[in-house]
């Protein structure tokens, strides 16, 4: 299979974005994995000249393999993996090296004998069936380094936002946040439609007068989770809360990140 690669840098080549700092490059047309190579060397080598930054890559036959040997060698690593050499290199690293298997997915697994990906690989798909149901044959397909997601770049929109006017200016809290939890709803459901996970969400008072202000909170990790917007939100607004009768208040979710897929996780399912 032609080589892919992951990196955790942006450089200006097509790219199908992961994160903020990862993308994943598309080399298939190279048709060598030595040719991938000295590509890797030569975008690390104009990071530093360019950027001043250095950066860790993986190549490999499939996104799931290149990701893991992205990051192997961290920090400013260089890791080439061909397709004999899948099963060597998988075998012997922790589940949790696997994106999407967290510290939930980990344990259960453990209560199988399973702790390696190798483990992992060579389990009896009938018995990973009976635990986790049909997420089996994703998660085994990961563990032997299959992953036929394509690598492409998705258009992602800059921000979900909803806002309201009130008919009379107000001060009741007490309509104010009802308001402002129908708001984080309204959004939320925005959010799950586009497939998206947000990081920043931000608030809009306008007072009377059109006198108006906003706050904001940027969270560490993407999330799409209703009960911290709703929470988020409410906090936010009750430090406008003064004497001051309010005319507007909004909501805006924004640093928007398309879902790496449209299952859902592994640590999603084991809480149902």
């Amino acid at each position: 299979m032609p080589p892919r690669g992951t990196m955790t840098s942006s450089v200006p080549r097509p790219k199908g974005r992961v994160s903020i700092d990862e993308a994943y490059l598309d080399v298939s047309s190279i048709r060598s994995f030595e040719a991938a190579r000295e590509l890797a060397l030569g975008i690390k080598k104009e990071m530093v000249e360019k950027e001043k930054l250095t950066c860790s890559i993986g190549v490999g036959p499939s996104k799931i393999v290149a990701k893991i040997a992205s990051d192997f060698k961290k920090p400013d690593g260089l890791t080439v993996v061909e397709p004999s050499q899948v099963k060597e290199f998988l075998s012997p690293l922790s589940v949790r090296k696997i994106p999407g298997i967290g510290k939930k997915t980990e344990a259960e697994l453990k209560t199988m004998g399973i702790k390696k990906i190798g483990q992992l690989a060579n389990m009896d798909i009938q018995k990973l069936l009976y635990r986790f149901g049909k997420w089996s044959i994703y998660l085994h397909n990961l563990a032997n380094g299959i992953d036929e997601s394509e690598v492409k770049e998705e258009e992602c929109c800059k921000s979900v936002s909803r806002e309201i006017t009130f008919e009379e200016d107000t001060d009741d809290h007490q309509i104010l946040n009802q308001t402002m939890e129908m708001l984080a709803e309204d959004v939320h459901k925005s959010l799950l439609s586009e497939d998206l996970f947000f990081r920043t969400l931000s608030i809009k008072v306008r007072y009377k007068g059109f006198i108006t202000h906003t706050k904001a909170h940027t969270f560490d990790h993407f999330t799409d989770d209703l009960n911290k917007i709703r929470g988020t939100s409410k906090a936010l607004l009750e430090e406008f809360f003064d004497d001051r009768k309010i005319r507007l208040i909004g909501i805006r979710l924004s640093n928007l990140e398309k879902s790496r897929t449209k299952q859902k996780s592994m640590e999603e399912f084991l809480s149902i």
